[in-house]
């Protein structure tokens, strides 16, 4: 996050505008960081090892779908998620100088990862998260402000989650915007599921004048309506793409939020994530409908939030409670929706950082054997997705 810098002690300036403005003609007047030029934002690219694709925005921000995740522009804010072996840290210093040169410094810096499926095939900075700190703090010469903590969750002897914080906004009593980004992290997903992200499951060509970016286009939709993946984004822009052989990524913006999936269907690593900044006061219901969607043996679930984002959200059952009260039931068989599967907490970790982010994880497993499919109950039936009206502006 940036704010723009102080022309003097006296000036407080700060994000006074969290959107683009009317041009007049139906179009909009970009601010801020979403000024920067394509060189700009593929020079940041460039250094995290990965590419731009496409790209969908709104009045608010724009969105772009990268060979390796996503990459969302807000006036001043970037959010830049990355997959695989790329070089996330390595931007740091590059959005330093850019933001510069439009009049901006760093405000708020968040890094987070879960821990790494194969940190061996990681490069450098992120060998691991001493590494990782290290090259951050490296950094406190080009930019004071990135004097932030790491901390890590979980379990270390399983999934456990590296976060880093650096936080030097200034907050006033008459702001009352808020934040917070929810993370479902799913793995070993089901099989039938899996296979819809299989490019040759979908005809190459339905004429021979539909060029190849067309048809790229067509399955990349055909894969998200069969999949269920715009019924979990009712309402948002959504653009979506299919990878050759196998692969899929997915960004749908609404409003001012944005949600993405990013899915690797490989058997025996197949994986499907679902992040979203979406304001919701509950979050169970889209949760059921993501888990029901991909049918993971296990996931992991995040969620970073400010204190003032917790207040709105009241009650947060998936976060308290017992362990061995803590479960989520979903209905996978659409003939018997009665008939529901179970998901049990393994555990929960949760610290506040800086000055009001809070941070928690859980990690939850089906429930397999006798009664562990059975969970009987009357239930009124929901739509998969959530309604507009649910969405807090």
């Amino acid at each position: 996050m940036f704010r723009r810098i102080k022309a003097s002690d006296d000036d407080n300036s700060s994000l006074s505008s969290s959107e683009s403005t009317s041009d007049g003609t139906g179009g909009f007047n970009r601010v801020g960081l979403r000024t920067l030029s394509r060189p700009d934002l593929d020079r940041i690219c460039a250094r995290a090892r990965c590419t731009i694709l496409s790209c969908v925005s709104n009045r608010y921000l724009d969105a772009y779908v990268l060979s390796e995740s996503s990459l969302f522009v807000y006036p001043y804010m970037i959010v830049l998620k990355t997959c695989g072996t790329t070089t996330l840290l390595r931007c740091v210093a590059v959005l330093i100088e850019i933001g510069r040169k439009i009049g901006l410094e760093i405000d708020w810096l968040g890094y987070n990862r879960k821990n790494f499926s194969f940190p061996g095939d990681q490069m450098f900075p992120h060998g691991s998260f001493h590494q990782e700190m290290e090259y951050l703090y490296s950094h406190r010469n080009l930019c004071q402000r990135l004097d932030g903590n790491g901390y890590t969750l979980g379990p270390v002897t399983s999934d456990h989650w590296f976060v880093f914080v650096a936080d030097h906004t200034k907050r006033y009593a008459e702001d009352n915007d808020t934040d917070r980004v929810l993370n479902i992290m799913m793995f070993d997903i089901d099989e039938t599921v899996a296979q819809k992200f299989y490019y040759e499951q979908y005809a190459a060509r339905i004429g021979p004048d539909e060029t190849e970016e067309e048809a790229t286009k067509r399955i990349s939709m055909e894969q998200t309506k069969s999949a269920g993946i715009d019924q979990l984004v009712p309402g948002a822009c959504i653009d979506p793409r299919a990878f050759e052989p196998c692969g899929y990524s997915m960004n749908a913006i609404l409003f001012r939020s944005y949600s993405t999936m990013h899915i690797t269907p490989e058997e025996g690593s197949s994986y499907a994530s679902f992040e979203t900044n979406q304001k919701l006061t509950n979050y169970t219901p889209l949760i059921s409908n993501v888990v029901r969607a991909f049918r993971p043996k296990r996931f992991v679930m995040t969620l970073m939030a400010d204190e003032g984002g917790l207040v709105q959200m009241g009650s947060n059952p998936l976060f308290e409670g017992s362990t061995s009260k803590s479960k989520i039931a979903v209905s996978f068989n659409k003939t018997k929706p009665g008939v529901k599967s179970t998901y049990k907490r393994s555990n929960l970790a949760s610290i506040q950082v800086e000055d009001d982010v809070c941070c928690m994880m859980g990690n939850w497993i089906l429930e397999e054997g006798p009664g562990s499919v059975a969970v009987q109950e009357e239930e009124e039936q929901r739509p998969r997705g959530l309604s507009v009206a649910n969405y807090s502006k």
